[in-house]
């Protein structure tokens, strides 16, 4: 299992096993958990540039993915940790395979972990290697967040998601996160936590814009949102 460790960090992490979070991702293949997992490696600051699976050039390399069978079938074969400081928290992330031909590593990994991040296509919901992995991970109590992922394309009603979840996982499911509009009409996500609007950023910004709302139905939300 290859260590791509992050160099820079934007906060020194305190030391100990209490400021340790070590956490897999999982998911049927192609539900996009090595591109996820390159986006929060950008978002912590360790890395300059996130690749992803399916782009050209050097946004290709991604860093858990480094083998060359992987690049060239577009799939992770082996399990991955990266580790980053975020918080004053040391994160060890561990990018699965989720290819069944390849999930015996992926049981191993998961034994190592704290909690598990699992990633549903958005246009697929729930597929058979996802329902899989989510049974390994209730028989050993891991406590799981559910990332919907590719919004932006056209995809399943979010409501349907949900409940395609809570009746085949019997899971009581709680968002975080409310996506504005799908597809080709996606404009960024509501937190529901914090009243706060992420603009989905534009080509090429690094980051999206953060609007502040007392809540869904504030104007200064309004404003920011195409009808």
């Amino acid at each position: 299992m290859p260590d791509h460790t992050a160099t820079e960090s934007p906060a020194p992490a305190r030391t100990g096993p209490a400021t340790r979070r070590t956490f897999a991702i999982i998911s049927h293949p192609d539900a996009g958990k090595t591109t996820l997992t390159e986006r929060l490696l950008f978002a912590a600051g360790a890395v300059h540039l996130a690749g992803s699976v399916r782009a050209r050039g050097e946004r290709r390399r991604t860093r858990s993915d480094w083998m060359e069978i992987e690049r060239q079938r577009g799939i992770s074969i082996s399990s991955s940790v990266m580790t980053f400081e975020h918080d004053g928290l040391t994160f060890n992330l561990l990018d699965t395979p989720g290819h069944e031909d390849f999930s015996e590593d992926t049981y191993r990994t998961l034994t190592a972990v704290d909690s598990a991040v699992m990633v549903i296509d958005a246009a697929k919901g729930i597929e058979s290697q996802t329902r899989k992995l989510f049974e390994v991970c209730r028989l050993r109590d891991i406590p799981i967040i559910t990332f919907i992922n590719k919004v932006d394309r056209e995809g399943r009603d979010s409501f349907d998601l949900l409940d395609e979840i809570e009746s085949t996982l019997a899971l009581d499911v709680c968002p975080v996160t409310w996506p504005v509009g799908m597809g080709g009409e996606f404009q960024g996500l509501f937190d529901l936590r914090g009243n706060r609007f992420l603009a989905a950023p534009a080509a090429g910004d690094a980051a999206a814009a953060v609007v502040d709302c007392t809540g869904p139905g504030d104007p200064a939300l309004a404003r920011h949102i195409r009808e």
